[in-house]
């Protein structure tokens, strides 16, 4: 667990400020340690003494207590835990709502994929373009044939939208890939 984290403002390119990490947590793992130490000092003093009678206040003052302790540490452990995920959650729904608005705008006028080759997957259900982010990369990435396009065997890439190809006309050729 961390003690101190880095959060972005709303601007992406802003400066961070350090975030502290949340209080509930840090109650936990002192309920829990406090606890854990009366145990050890309840057994301690249990397996010093030979008689029931004279275990038994060690029991009520140590290890009872103690007990009580460890689970109300892991209980605020597990409340601090998923009060920490909410707020880590409502940070990123807010860093995607404040860059969705500008990025839906610059989405829509740039295509995703330009290139005029096609390329398909062995065993694939879809045909994409050779830039298409989907088989950029990809060495198991074949040219499409144009018989089983035209079949209708596979169905265009929804992300690169490439246009189906006219009956008889040649595939285009892959482009090459940048060098290293």
């Amino acid at each position: 667990m961390r003690a101190a984290q880095t959060v972005r403002t709303a601007g992406a390119s802003g400066p961070t400020r350090p975030r502290a990490a949340h209080p509930v947590l840090w109650a936990a793992l002192a309920a829990l340690a406090g606890g854990a130490v009366l145990c050890v000092l309840g057994w301690y003093g249990v397996s010093g003494e030979r008689f029931a009678e004279r275990q038994l206040p060690y029991l009520a003052s140590c290890t009872v207590p103690g007990a009580a302790l460890i689970v109300a540490g892991a209980v605020l452990l597990t409340h601090g835990r998923s009060a920490l995920a909410a707020a880590r959650v409502e940070e990123l729904y807010g860093l995607l709502v404040a860059t969705g608005a500008t990025g839906a705008d610059e989405r829509s006028t740039a295509p995703v994929a330009t290139s005029g080759a096609l390329l398909m997957v062995p065993c694939g259900t879809l045909w994409h373009r050779s830039d298409c982010p989907l088989v950029a990369g990809k060495p198991e990435a074949v040219p499409a044939d144009a018989t089983i396009l035209a079949a209708g065997a596979l169905a265009p890439c929804p992300v690169c939208e490439p246009e189906r190809p006219e009956p008889g006309a040649p595939p285009a050729a892959p482009e090459p890939a940048p060098g290293p």
